[in-house]
C-alpha cells in the first residue's frame, strides 16, 4: 500500500513539475516575442514606408493613422527611384553611388588597419616581456575612460596641420587603434596556454612567426569579432566624417578626377535630409534604409562568428 501511494505521489510531483515547465517556457517565449516586435517594428515601418508613395504617406499623416501594411493605393517605387536619382524632383542625382564607394574605402581600409595594431599590440602585451608593460598597458586602459568626443578637438588640429582635410587618409588613419579592441585580444591571447610559447620557442620560432602559426589560428573567433564591430562602426561614424570629410578631394582632383565628394553614406544621407529631401519624408526613409539594409545583411550572415567570440572571450583556460 505504501509504495502505492509513493507511485501516486511520484506521478503527481511529475505532473506538477511538467505543468510549471510549460507555463515558464509559454511565458518566457511571451515576453521574448513582445520584445522582439518592439525591436523589429522600426524596421518593418522603416521597410512599408519606403514602398509609400509621398502623397499617400501624407495622406497617412493627415488622417493621423498608421498602416502597416502595403495595397495597389499605397504601393509605389518613387522613392527608390527619387534616392537613386533615377527622377529627382530637385534636379539633382542623390549620388549614392559616391557615398557607398567612399565607405567601403573607408570601412576595409581602416578595418585593416585596427585589425594589425590589435593583433600586434594584444600580442605584446600578452606574451612579450618589456620594461613597463604593466604600466604602459594601465594607461592605455586609463584612456578608455575618456570620452571620444573629447579627443576630437586635437585630433582635428592634427589633420588640419597635415593637410589631410577631405582625404582618406584622415577618415581612416584616426580610427587605426582600438583600446578596447586590444584589451578585448590580449584577453584572449592570454587564454592560450603559456606552455605553448615557451615550446615554440625551444623549437625555434621568433616572435612574429608563432604569432601567425599559432596565437591567431587559435584567436580567430575573436579577430573576427572585432573585424566585424570596426567593419560596423566605420560604417555607422558620422561625427568625424562631418567634421573632416563634407567637401571634394584634393588629391583626386590633382590627378584628374574632378567634383569627387568625400561624402560617407552615414553624412551624406543627413546631407541630402536637409536639402534634396528635406520635404520628402518616405525619401528620407528609403534612404535609412539603403544605409541600414546592407549592415543589417552583414549582421545576419556573420553573427555566428560575433557569438562565438564573445563566449570564448569569457571562458577562463
Amino acid at each position: 500500500m505504501a509504495e502505492h501511494e509513493l507511485y501516486f505521489a511520484s506521478e503527481k510531483q511529475l505532473r506538477i513539475y511538467k505543468t510549471r515547465k510549460i507555463i515558464t517556457q509559454v511565458l518566457l517565449y511571451g515576453f521574448l516575442t513582445i520584445v522582439a516586435l518592439f525591436i523589429l517594428m522600426p524596421f518593418w515601418y522603416m521597410l512599408i514606408t519606403s514602398f509609400k508613395s509621398q502623397d499617400a504617406y501624407q495622406a497617412e499623416e493627415d488622417a493621423k493613422t498608421l498602416v502597416l501594411y502595403l495595397n495597389s493605393n499605397n504601393f509605389s517605387l518613387e522613392n527608390f527611384k527619387e534616392v537613386l536619382g533615377v527622377t529627382s524632383s530637385s534636379g539633382k542625382s542623390a549620388n549614392f553611388g559616391t557615398f557607398y564607394l567612399n565607405t567601403i574605402i573607408v570601412a576595409i581600409a581602416s578595418t585593416a588597419f585596427t585589425v594589425v595594431t590589435s593583433v600586434l599590440a594584444a600580442f605584446a602585451f600578452a606574451r612579450v616581456n618589456f620594461k613597463g608593460k604593466d604600466l604602459i598597458f594601465t594607461i592605455l586602459l586609463a584612456t578608455m575612460m575618456i570620452p571620444g568626443e573629447m579627443m576630437m578637438i586635437t585630433n582635428y588640429q592634427t589633420t588640419m596641420m597635415l593637410n589631410w582635410a577631405n582625404t582618406f587618409a584622415a577618415l581612416i588613419l584616426v580610427h587605426g587603434v582600438s583600446v578596447f579592441y586590444i584589451f578585448y585580444l590580449r584577453q584572449t591571447f592570454q587564454q592560450i596556454p603559456n606552455e605553448l610559447f615557451l615550446a615554440a620557442k625551444v623549437d625555434g620560432y621568433g616572435h612574429f612567426r608563432y604569432l601567425w602559426t599559432c596565437m591567431i589560428p587559435i584567436a580567430m573567433p575573436t579577430i573576427v569579432t572585432i573585424t566585424i564591430l570596426s567593419l560596423m562602426g566605420a560604417w555607422n561614424a558620422y561625427i568625424w566624417p562631418t567634421l573632416v570629410a563634407s567637401g571634394t578631394n584634393p588629391v583626386l582632383e590633382s590627378i584628374g578626377i574632378k567634383n569627387h565628394s568625400m561624402l560617407l553614406v552615414s553624412n551624406g544621407l543627413m546631407a541630402q535630409f536637409t536639402s534634396e529631401f528635406k520635404d520628402n519624408v518616405p525619401a528620407r526613409i528609403t534612404g535609412s534604409l539603403f544605409a541600414t539594409v546592407p549592415l543589417f545583411v552583414f549582421f545576419l550572415i556573420f553573427r555566428k562568428y560575433i557569438m562565438r567570440g564573445v563566449s570564448r572571450s569569457g571562458i577562463k583556460g
